[in-house]
């Protein structure tokens, strides 16, 4: 039988690309948003179906993908388990967090990402962490999105604001109310959208000392139900609570079981989305040449 599976049917051929997983928006392990990062030798290595399948494999949040095109400069790519998307804040830092493992980035460098949809990223590389440079996607006030406040199993009068960007649903309510709703799943995943988003601002007691606003990010039907941290959703909550509060510069953090701190900071039409990232898998992942 040995035989038998070693010598007459061996396992396909595979490349062993360099992967690494960051918890990403976090100071220790076991917080922040776990991403994985693959780095590919050139562009197209990977087809789209072969990326979307690696990201099935790794069942992360999203997993990102990066493809040389130049000195400090690369194509960025994110999947969830299901779907490829737009923009990942949270990945986009633990591709930044891998390229320094691998020595491609160091303090003091910037990396240029190339988007398929959301232009050039530029990530900076600091004493403190890394500092990503986002596009602003400012949200606009929305009447009641019919369906949402069930989905969510709140009553109508718990919500105090809905707004929308092109990527997501903002739904404002009470910090005690971020904190423990428990949605839907199945009936949030049929509204149309990338995700939901619930927030308000801080109490700035306890944990949130220092904090000036608190959210949740819940996709379903991008196949995640909850995201512990989601860098690209602060694209909208920045340019919201800067304008109710009247800063350039906030301080946010993500009430999901893992939690996570997101130093936000408005320039123009871009945001700065600050924090840290964890190396913690290291390694080599194979994928078959006939997958």
């Amino acid at each position: 039988l040995q035989h038998f599976f070693c010598c007459e049917n061996p396992p396909p051929a595979a490349m062993k690309y360099p992967f690494i997983t960051v918890d990403a928006f976090a100071t220790k392990v076991f917080e922040g948003n776990p991403a994985g990062v693959m780095l590919l030798p050139a562009p197209e290595t990977l087809t789209p179906e072969l990326m979307q399948k690696v990201a099935a494999e790794v069942n992360l949040s999203e997993t990102a993908f990066l493809e040389p095109m130049g000195e400090l400069e690369f194509r960025i790519r994110w999947f969830t388990p299901a779907v490829e998307v737009d923009l990942c804040g949270h990945a986009t830092l633990g591709a930044a967090r891998a390229l320094q493992e691998w020595g491609k980035l160091k303090v003091g460098e910037e990396v240029l990402l190339h988007t398929l949809k959301s232009g050039d990223l530029r990530v900076k590389c600091t004493e403190d962490g890394l500092e990503m440079n986002f596009p602003v996607e400012a949200p606009e006030a929305v009447d009641p999105i019919p369906g949402l406040a069930e989905a969510l199993r709140l009553d109508a009068g718990q919500i105090t604001g809905y707004f929308k960007n092109r990527m997501d649903i903002f739904v404002e309510m009470a910090p005690e109310v971020v904190e423990s709703v428990t949605p839907d799943f199945l009936k949030l995943g049929g509204i149309q959208t990338r995700g939901i988003v619930v927030t308000a601002k801080s109490t700035g007691e306890g944990k949130l000392a220092g904090v000036d606003f608190v959210s949740r990010f819940f996709g379903p039907s991008a196949g995640i139900d909850e995201d512990p941290v989601t860098g690209s959703a602060h694209c909208g909550l920045a340019p919201l609570w800067s304008s109710r509060l009247g800063r350039p510069e906030l301080v946010a953090f993500q009430l999901s079981k893992r939690g996570g701190r997101v130093v936000t900071r408005l320039e123009g039409d871009r945001v700065v989305l600050a924090g840290q990232g964890l190396v913690v898998v290291e390694g080599t992942f194979s994928v078959p040449d006939a997958a």
